[in-house]
Parts: structure tokens; sequence; C-alpha cells
């Protein structure tokens, strides 16, 4: 018999979509022996539930109250049996190949632990899909920090949706810290890459963008995006140590993470203010992440004008003339003066540095 996959499906206040959505479970084509399907419902207020219960009993309803992603995820992994698990958010949609074509690729692979895929991004608003797919095979690893720079483009090809990994995996690293309201998917992403991920060139699922999605933002709104930017911290220092744990080295794991890391940092202190320390902190923890054998007159022009600016300006006025410096693109004087700093424009999630 083949392993038994689990279809774990999250979701929360998606009345709009979630049939849609479990439909497309269903039309996988895999019998009740083949597949089990568990719904987490996140204490939805609208219609979901009744909804959900259309489809007993051939889905397993888990209701909680609500408690965001970690804790649908915790939640589901509880009730689930399978050897793979197949996420899906209760927004989004699979194409009918997709069980097969991932199940096929891990019993091919057998040393990977988790398999990504391309996705169709659907515009709800436009109602327009655009196909995101990677130009071939790559297999993911952290296993160096060159590794790692070199999957980092990758990353995004493990979507809740696109994303299936070994029971292992979750075995590993769950239960996963129930403060990570949002934004839990990177523990589950950092951790497939950490044991290896196979990401495919098929459009295998649909991703869905529409208002509620709890990680789109107006930048207008500068309560949720503080609250976007403090979750960012927060459950980037969660999987730091989480990777840690998993036998990932420093470098590695702060050259996988900083970028996103480090903005949500910054915007933060240029926004609301904070220690002169942290802002030293910050800026030396970003020329360490994503510089590489950077020039001797680079490595000064860091740690004494950029770290002692740090240390005499306050929080805001630093990173105000950090921002006057990058939008004036005065970094190429210091290029003439004292050298560049090697690969640290590489890293696509950084913003501009000085």
């Amino acid at each position: 018999m083949k392993p038994l996959i689990t279809a774990l499906v999250d979701t929360y206040n998606h009345e709009r979509y979630i049939e849609q959505t479990l439909v497309s479970v269903l039309e996988q084509g895999l019998s009740a022996e083949e597949l089990e399907i568990v719904v987490v419902d996140d204490g939805s207020t609208d219609k979901t539930p009744a909804i959900i219960q259309r489809f007993l009993p051939r889905v397993k309803h888990v209701r909680k109250r609500n408690g965001g992603q970690a804790s649908a995820f915790n939640a589901g992994f509880a009730e689930s049996r399978g050897e793979i698990v197949a996420i899906l958010d209760g927004d989004d949609w699979w194409a009918k190949e997709k069980l097969r074509t991932v199940a096929e690729a891990l019993e091919k692979n057998p040393e990977v632990a988790a398999v990504g895929h391309g996705y169709c991004q659907y515009d709800e608003e436009r109602n327009e899909g655009k196909i995101r797919a990677p130009a071939g095979r790559q297999t993911l690893s952290l296993e160096s920090v060159e590794a790692t720079r070199a999957a980092i483009p990758a990353w995004g090809f493990l979507l809740m949706g696109a994303l299936t990994v070994r029971r292992r995996v979750l075995e590993r690293i769950m239960p996963l810290p129930e403060e990570m309201v949002f934004m839990a998917d990177t523990a589950l992403q950092a951790a497939a890459m950490a044991m290896g991920a196979l990401v495919l060139e098929e459009p295998l699922f649909y991703y869905r963008q529409h208002a509620q999605n709890l990680y789109a933002v107006d930048e207008a709104s500068v309560e949720r995006l503080r609250r976007k930017y403090a979750m960012t911290e927060l459950v980037h220092e969660r999987v730091y140590k989480m990777l840690i744990g998993l036998g990932v080295g420093a470098r590695a794991a702060s050259t996988l993470l900083s970028g996103p890391w480090l903005d949500a940092k910054r915007w933060r202190l240029a926004r609301f203010g904070g220690s002169r320390r942290e802002a030293f902190q910050t800026e030396m923890q970003a020329f360490e992440a994503s510089s590489e054998n950077p020039s001797a007159g680079y490595r000064l022009f860091k740690y004494v004008f950029v770290g002692g600016a740090t240390l005499l300006l306050p929080a805001r006025r630093f990173y105000g003339m950090r921002k006057w410096y990058a939008d004036r693109q005065m970094g190429r004087y210091r290029e003439r003066l004292v050298g560049d700093g090697a690969s640290e424009s590489e890293n696509p999630s950084s913003n501009s540095s000085a």
C-alpha cells in the first residue's frame, strides 16, 4: 500500500472560498484509504463551519478557538496520520494532478524531505492569474552559506499549497510556538529546506490574492504595518533558534533569514525609534550576514562610520539619514573611496544598505 497522505487544510472565515478549496482536494482522485482530509477551523465566525459540515464524513473537521496559524498547524498535525502531509490554506485550491505528482516525486527522491512547486497567482480583484514557476527542478538545502544563497530565490515555491512534507519534518519541529499568529508557515518552509526540499517546475496550485490575506497590509495603515513587522521579527527569531536545533550552521541560518528579519527591525527603528545599542546590533548583523570577503576599507567604513553613527544618533534620526543616503545613491562615492562590500548587494530580500 502507498503511504497515506494527509491533506491538512487550515481555515478562518473563508466562507467565500472553503468549498472550492475542499472540492479541489476531493478531486485529487484518491480514495479514503489513500487520502485523509483534516480541516482545522480556527474559530471562524462566519458560515465556514457550516460549509465544512457538508463534506462530512469524508473530511475530519477540527474546530478550535481562534489562536492563529501556528495553533492551527499544531491542532491539525495532532489529528493527522499520514506519512506525507500536504498543506493548503482555506482560500487557495489545488490543481487536479497535485497530490499524485508530489507523491511520485517523493517516492523517486527518497533523500529529500519535502517537495514544492510552481503555482498560479490569482488576483481576485483583477480576475487574472499569472504563472510563477522556477526555470527548472532544484534541490534546496541549508548545508552551507553557498547552498543557502542558492536556495533563497526558490523559497517562494514552498508556499502553503505548494509545500508537501514527509511526516518526519513535522515531528522534528512540532508543536510550533503559538505566539506565531501568522507567518508560522516560515517555520515549515525553513525546516523543509534544512532537511532537503525538491522544487518542481509544474504549477500545481492556485494562490489567491485578496484583501483579507493576513500578510496583505495597506502600506498606509501604520498599525497594521507595525503588527506585520513585529510578527516578522518574532517569527524569524523563533525560526533561527529552530534551525540551529536542526543542525543548521549559524551563518547559514542568518543568511536565510537576515533579509526580512533585518528589514522589519529597520522599519520599526525608523518609524518608532529604539535604543542606540539595538540600531548598532542591527546594522552590524546586516553587515556580517550580507557581506562576503569585504575589503578592509569597506569593513572600516561599516564599523567606524556606520557603527559610530548608530551609537551617536537617536535611532530614528540615524535611519532617516540612512534613507537619505540610499535615496541619493551615495554608496557610489563610498565605493570610490573604500571599495565595495563584495556580495552585499546579492541578497534580494535586503534593503539598500549604507
